[in-house]
């Protein structure tokens, strides 16, 4: 099947104008003016599929490099473990490649789940890969060593998410983290990979101290760090901003935020990037999809889990379109920088012989098409493909997207005082 879309305004990230395009094979084939359209007269009308776009704007699909692909939680119990979302939890929100990780239950959910997870996103026509490790040292693997991992298992980009200033982390030191990050670098030289050390960062008051110091006293290069939910505090926003001008790459969460809660919004963080001049590529935002954004009382205690949506990219992406950001300027922190920074090389940007991931948003900025790999997923604003045990429209039933867990019968009431803001998985 080849499908031509015309009349698309492109934005590639970059702004093309007015175009028309030509997918087939899971790429993208031609992009062009629509008189040049490389079409031959002889396809048969059953081979083409034609769409008048009729000026809607055409972004990349979404790349979520933060999510958890086989679910979060289990903070307060086997109960409040979060189910997997399933296919349509992504490609209803724009997001056509995904990475998926382990958080803080790194004891009954495990590194083969994740990648059977990955397999089967892929097989259901999205792009997925994953980090090995998890929360905790010594890392979760399935060789038995991260180097191993990242050398012999294709799907695994990187380590993530080890937890920095969190009650719930190792409390690795110094020496250990730079152990990792050795290995990771390494493993992805051995595999010809990007590579990547994905941090969880707490409300913990060291905040970024440790990267700081491994920064300082190591021969590692900025680009392999990552550190994720830096927008959860203003503080941690301004250290994360430092780190991002020494080359590495911040990650901004796509979470709920209520006023007066002390986190900054991600389309706040996105301004604040945009303003300070960041080199290109210096931030990313992903979704955290599937993980917990649980409160906890002041000893520690679970009161509320909030579960984390891929939808938080797209409202981030139209609250800056609607005020007046650029898209080209807002764009690349959602697909082009974590394709780069993955290495990617086929993924976040519309051009001839890359994959065909792309959104077609409405008038308010939300996913009226969305195609992945070249096959439409969402189409008109409703799912068109499923996942193998997702609910149909003929059964009544809704898929599982977002989730609301209180406490349980054994915790503080509810008057307890909670931490200001909550703690990401």
């Amino acid at each position: 099947m080849i499908t031509v879309l015309r009349n698309a305004q492109l934005f590639a990230p970059q702004e093309r104008g007015l175009v028309s395009m030509l997918v087939g094979g899971q790429r993208i084939l031609w992009i062009g003016a629509d008189d040049g359209l490389p079409l031959s007269r002889t396809c048969d009308d059953g081979d083409v599929a034609e769409h008048d776009l009729g000026g809607a704007r055409v972004i990349p699909g979404l790349i979520d490099g933060h999510a958890h692909i086989t679910g979060g939680g289990g903070e307060a119990g086997a109960e409040t473990r979060v189910p997997a979302p399933l296919l349509s939890a992504y490609t209803r929100a724009g997001v056509t490649s995904v990475v998926g990780m382990l958080g803080t239950d790194g004891e009954t959910r495990t590194m083969g789940e994740v990648l059977a997870r990955v397999r089967a996103l892929r097989a259901e026509g999205l792009s997925a890969w994953c980090l090995t490790g998890g929360y905790h040292l010594p890392p979760a693997t399935l060789t038995g060593s991260v180097r191993g991992d990242l050398t012999h298992i294709d799907s695994i980009l990187g380590l993530g998410e080890l937890a920095l200033s969190d009650f719930r982390s190792s409390q690795p030191t110094l020496d250990e983290l730079l152990r990792l990050a050795a290995d990771v670098q390494v493993g992805a030289m051995l595999a010809g990979k990007a590579g990547l050390l994905h941090l969880h960062l707490g409300d913990g008051p060291r905040g970024l101290d440790l990267l700081r110091a491994a920064l300082d006293t190591s021969e590692l290069p900025a680009r392999l760090f990552q550190p994720t939910h830096v927008n959860r505090r203003p503080q941690l926003f301004e250290e994360a901003l430092c780190l991002a001008r020494r080359g590495c790459t911040i990650d901004i969460s796509a979470f709920p935020v209520e006023q007066g809660d002390g986190c900054l919004s991600a389309a706040q963080a996105v301004a604040r990037c945009l303003d300070a001049d960041l080199p290109p590529g210096s931030f990313t935002v992903s979704s955290d999809g599937g993980g917990c954004l649980p409160t906890f009382s002041d000893a520690g205690r679970l009161l509320v889990m909030e579960v984390g949506d891929a939808l938080g990219l797209l409202a981030t992406i139209a609250e800056l379109l609607e005020s007046g950001r650029a898209p080209e300027a807002v764009l690349p922190a959602f697909p082009s920088s974590p394709a780069d920074l993955l290495g990617l090389t086929s993924k976040g940007r519309l051009l001839p012989g890359g994959d065909a991931d792309l959104i077609v948003l409405d008038e308010n900025a939300g996913a009226r098409h969305v195609m992945a790999r070249g096959e439409w997923h969402v189409f008109d604003g409703a799912v068109r493909k499923r996942g193998r045990f997702e609910a149909t429209p003929d059964s009544g039933e809704d898929c599982p997207q977002h989730g609301h867990l209180s406490g349980s019968a054994s915790d503080p009431p509810q008057q307890s005082t909670p931490s200001t803001q909550p703690n990401l998985q």
